[in-house]
């Protein structure tokens, strides 16, 4: 039976400790699946720049495996990349789970509570973190990389929200004017025409 789609799914954070039930018994499926889930991030990991959402990682871990599910990828996923991760870290490699975004581009809290436990790292920006070590997955196994190296980027998504969030800043910021020549007044306050 192919994986359920919900509209739900689309966003929603992976729940990492809940294991899902098929035929096969529960530890059976999900080391199958993490190594689906481990095939398939190399491969991604190979090709510079790309990404996988967990929708479509989701969907090839189980066409892999034949082994299918009907609950929400949310309950599930999360634990299989937490197998692929704990993995990676075993290896010293750099972590594929990077390589893995939501509907929104982003790597999302599961990604930052597993740099925390397996290395320690508290990070405040995940989704910056995260492309940092998609460039590290992309050096470390092969991806024909540009000349100079390639760049740490971000998600498409992320990155312009990210975008927007700017303009509309610097569209509300209030610029202060001189009251006497009215003339923007620079950032030390004083004008540079009136003193």
């Amino acid at each position: 039976m192919p994986p359920t789609t919900h509209p739900s799914d689309v966003g929603a954070e992976i729940e990492p400790e809940v294991v899902a039930e098929t035929d096969t018994g529960a530890e059976e499926t999900q080391v199958a699946w993490a190594g689906a889930a481990r095939e398939v991030l190399l491969k991604t990991a190979r090709s510079y720049g790309s990404l996988i959402t967990q929708q479509k990682l989701a969907t090839q871990i189980q066409d892999r495996t034949d082994l299918h599910t009907d609950r929400q990828i949310r309950h599930w996923l999360g634990a299989v990349l937490r197998r692929v991760a704990e993995d990676s870290a075993a290896r010293d490699e750099p972590l594929l789970i990077a390589l893995v975004v939501d509907a929104r581009g982003s790597v999302g809290d599961l990604y930052a509570k597993t740099l925390l436990d397996l290395r320690g790292e508290e990070i405040d920006h995940v989704d910056d973190h995260a492309a940092r070590e998609r460039l590290a997955c992309h050096e470390y196994f092969g991806a024909n990389m540009p000349s100079g190296g390639g760049l740490a980027t971000l998600a498409p998504q992320v990155a312009a929200a990210r975008t927007r969030t700017r303009k509309k800043a610097a569209e509300e910021r209030v610029i202060p004017i001189c009251p006497n020549c009215y003339t923007a007044v620079p950032a030390t306050g004083v004008c540079d025409n009136c003193g």
